[in-house]
C-alpha cells in the first residue's frame, strides 16, 4: 500500500490520527467527505480537474468542509492534499486509510454489490458466512447496481466472487457464440 502516493498519504494520516487517539473521528470525517464526493459531480470536478489552481481548490474546500462539519485532522489532511496537488487521489487515500483503520481493529472490509438493496437478514447471513471464510470480523460496504439483474459481486482484498446474473448471461452468450 505504501508504494503508491495514496498509500503513503494514508499511512501518514493513520499514524497521525493514531498518535492523537483520533482514528475513529478522522475515519468518520473522511467517510462524510467520501459521501460528498459520491453525491456531487461538481465536487468531483473540483477534485479531479488539473485546470483549477491549488489556491482555488483550497478556498472551495474550506467552504465545503466547514459546511459539512468536517474539521481537525481530516480537514487539514484534505487541505494538504489540495496544496500539494494530490487532491485527485484523495478517494484512494480515504480508501487506504479505512483499510489501515480496519486492520488495526482486526477487521476486513468486503465490498458487496447487489442488484437490489439487501435486507437485514441477508446482510447478517452474508456477514456471518464471510466471517467464517475470512477468519476475522467483516464489515460490509454495500452498493446497489441494477444492471447486475440478480446475484452478488463480493470483493474481499484481492479475491472477488461474481455470482451476478449479468456475468452468467454474458458467459452463456460467449459460449453460444463460440460454438456457432
Amino acid at each position: 500500500m505504501t508504494a503508491s502516493v495514496a498509500g503513503r498519504y494514508a499511512s501518514a494520516l493513520f499514524d497521525l490520527a493514531k498518535d492523537n487517539n483520533a482514528v475513529a473521528a478522522v475515519e468518520g470525517d473522511l467517510a462524510k467527505f467520501s459521501g460528498l464526493m459520491d453525491m456531487s459531480s461538481d465536487l468531483s470536478t473540483l477534485i479531479r480537474s488539473p485546470v483549477i489552481s491549488a489556491a482555488d481548490q483550497s478556498k472551495a474546500l474550506t467552504a465545503i468542509l466547514s459546511k459539512a462539519g468536517i474539521g481537525g485532522i481530516a480537514a487539514n489532511f484534505i487541505q494538504l492534499a489540495a496544496r500539494n496537488r494530490r487532491l485527485f487521489v484523495v478517494g484512494d487515500m480515504i480508501k487506504n486509510f479505512r483499510t489501515l483503520a480496519a486492520q488495526s481493529r482486526g477487521e476486513v472490509t468486503a465490498e458487496v454489490t447487489s442488484a437490489l438493496p439487501l435486507t437485514e437478514a441477508q446482510t447478517a447471513t452474508l456477514r456471518d458466512t464471510l466471517k467464517a471464510q475470512a477468519g476475522q470480523n467483516v464489515v460490509l460496504a454495500t452498493k446497489v447496481d441494477p444492471s447486475l439483474l440478480g446475484g452478488l459481486i463480493v470483493k474481499i482484498g484481492s479475491r472477488m466472487i461474481d455470482s451476478s446474473l449479468k456475468t452468467k448471461l454474458a458467459g452463456l452468450s460467449f459460449a453460444l457464440k463460440s460454438t456457432a
